[in-house]
């Protein structure tokens, strides 16, 4: 036995004598609720000495040697053989037993507290890192945010009045108007933080205006949400300032974080303040906010009363509030005071995406990592023959082998196909660029001219895919999708070439610069008015050969008016119908809802009102889906 077993027991039986009848029984109890298993040499002999050990309130623990002894008389002659046979053995586990110790945890000798200790030691530090963050949430946390300044706190309940009282109506020029207090609030925050701004943070911030400048533009909800989602994309850019993929990729979900964290940092600068603010320096600023407000309303009402023009410009101005709509500004002002908090904490702490490290695949050695790019651009450049071959005069012997009647079903069949192709060979690129070899300056020209060659002979295949969209809407009309994935082409285009600029000149700007083509190819879809060029080019086919579709021009947006408005009667009023009825629905808009192209419709209804009943738009196909020989 050994002797820390020994001074374990010792120190039980003694504690139990120590305190009375009552611990000792707990000892003889614990005891007898862990009966030693016999080992193979005594079966019976070990288990009689627990027993023993039991009987003797406590005795067994503080005598190993005797719970052995005294196992021989209740066993009989023959156990008491056994358990003299057995030995050390056979009394070290009537001891263990007796302490009321784990079974078998220990060593032969009994119970080992060093062993039991570095046991839980070790549990503790598994617990310890299972509840620990990540490695990479631990770098990239924020630094401590300086305490908010008092006009960070006033711009940030000024964008929440701004957006109760200006985003009730709907998105327009509000819009713009309720995003510039929260604007105010993190450049209030960045300032109180000691940051600096950048070129490249000038650069998100200017693309951010520019783009919340297309709702006010635009009715047309689709590229408005764009550029609104792509607005919110360049603001996270510029109060993060990353440069890397992981944090061009994950800085707006920095918002999420920062939105939580500034509520509780405002809150505990409006405590700091509560305490210090005095009577003597609140009290006159209401009173002179309650007197100027008086003044306004007095003189105000004199004076729409006095002048019928005046009073129809307060009341364009004026923001109309009704009792009715009270939930919804509510809920648009704490939504406008949150997100520019959110704005504020990540100017003044924000979160260090672009300490994400993502490590670089296994090398390759050249042959394993050419030889499937290589056999890829073989067949990127035979693809490529067929399509110059075609577009140099082979029409109809094409026509003629695949059995189309025209190219544009010709076209119609390959364009989504060649679209998929140039996502596919993107996904190609950066999985290449993860294993490509490393062991020198021959290996990085290698990687050039062979994903070089790659990504020029996918320049061919957009070039490919744009013509063969071309083709048919010539023959079938432009519409909503059509416009937008051929945008998409373009941009991955982009893409194409940006990629093969950093091959040249090296990649540290390649992720801002695809962020950036992104954002200006959203503002250029914006501005360019998807709705007004599918209206245009479907005016300009009905000129041509005299096929429209009425039916589809009913679900464009105000955006399509002006070019709608050239149709001749009766097709103009049948394609304006779906226009009127949505601008009759909803009533008067205020000017801070109402965007320049749902001014230019009402203003073409109004002076050139529908001329052709719903009847004879009905004979026309309006409603359903004839297209009009």
């Amino acid at each position: 036995m050994s002797e820390n077993a020994d001074e374990v027991d010792s120190g039980a039986a003694e504690g139990a004598v120590a305190q009375g009848p009552a611990a000792q029984g707990a000892v003889a109890q614990g005891a007898a609720d862990e009966p030693a298993k016999p080992g193979p040499s005594a079966p019976a002999g070990a288990g009689a000495g627990v027993a023993a050990a039991a009987g003797g309130g406590g005795a067994g623990a503080a005598n190993p040697a005797g719970a052995a002894t005294s196992a021989a008389p209740a066993a009989g002659g023959a156990h008491a053989g056994a358990a003299a046979s057995a030995g050390p053995a056979a009394a070290g586990a009537g001891a263990g037993s007796g302490a009321g110790g784990p079974v078998g945890g220990g060593p032969a000798g009994g119970f080992d507290a060093s062993a039991w200790q570095a046991r839980q030691a070790l549990i503790q530090q598994q617990r310890a890192r299972a509840a620990a963050p990540a490695a990479w949430a631990v770098r990239i946390r924020p630094a401590e945010a300086a305490p908010i300044r008092t006009a960070t706190l006033i711009a940030a309940l000024v964008a929440g009045l701004a957006a109760a009282l200006l985003l009730g109506d709907g998105m327009g020029p509000g819009l713009l108007v309720a995003v510039l207090p929260a604007i105010a609030a993190a450049y209030f925050a960045a300032r109180a933080a000691g940051r600096k701004a950048r070129p490249w943070t000038v650069m998100w911030a200017v693309g951010c205006m520019a783009l919340l400048v297309v709702p006010a533009l635009r009715d047309s909800a689709w590229p408005a949400t764009l550029a609104i989602l792509s607005a919110v994309s360049l603001a996270s850019l510029a109060l993060h300032g990353v440069r890397t993929w992981p944090g061009v990729l994950f800085s707006p979900f920095g918002f999420v974080d920062s939105a939580v964290n500034g509520v509780g940092w405002a809150w505990t600068g409006l405590r700091s303040r509560s305490g210090g603010l005095s009577r003597d320096r609140w009290l006159p600023v209401a009173k002179a906010a309650a007197v100027a407000l008086g003044l306004l309303v007095v003189f105000g009402t004199l004076f729409a009363s006095a002048d019928a023009a005046f009073a129809d410009l307060l009341g364009d101005l004026t923001p109309e509030v009704s009792v009715g709509d009270g939930p919804v500004r509510i809920l648009l002002f704490i939504l406008g005071a949150v997100l520019a908090l959110a704005a504020a904490r990540t100017a003044a702490a924000p979160l260090r995406w672009d300490r994400i490290r993502i490590a670089p695949g296994t090398a390759r050695s050249r042959l394993e990592w050419a030889l499937p790019l290589v056999v890829l651009n073989l067949l990127f450049a035979g693809f490529n023959a067929v399509q110059l071959a075609v577009l140099f005069g082979g029409y109809d012997k094409v026509l003629k082998s695949t059995g189309h009647r025209s190219y544009a079903e010709y076209a119609q069949q390959g364009f989504w196909q060649l679209l998929w192709a140039t996502l596919l060979t993107l996904v190609v690129i950066a999985l290449a660029l993860r294993w490509a070899p490393r062991g020198g300056a021959g290996d990085r020209r290698f990687v050039r001219a062979v994903l070089g060659t790659l990504c020029a002979l996918t320049l061919v295949v957009v070039a490919s895919a744009l013509r063969r969209m071309d083709f048919y809407v010539d023959a079938y009309g432009l519409t909503r999708l059509r416009v937008s994935v051929a945008a998409m082409e373009l941009w991955l285009g982009l893409v194409l070439v940006l990629i093969m600029a950093a091959g040249v000149f090296g990649a540290r700007w390649l992720p801002r610069a695809v962020a950036g083509s992104a954002a200006a190819a959203v503002l250029a879809f914006g501005l360019l008015s998807p709705d007004g060029m599918v209206a245009e080019r479907n005016v300009t086919r009905f000129q041509q050969d005299a096929k429209i579709d009425l039916a589809y021009l009913q679900s464009l947006s105000a955006d399509a008016a002006p070019a709608l408005d050239r149709l001749p009667e009766p097709q103009r009023s049948c394609a304006l119908r779906g226009i009127n009825d949505d601008l009759a629905e909803a009533g008067d808009v205020p000017w801070y809802a109402m965007s320049l192209g749902e001014y230019r419709a009402r203003k073409i209804l109004r002076e050139r009102p529908l001329k052709v009943s719903y009847e004879d738009c009905s004979r026309l196909g309006t409603f359903g889906s004839r297209v009009e020989p």
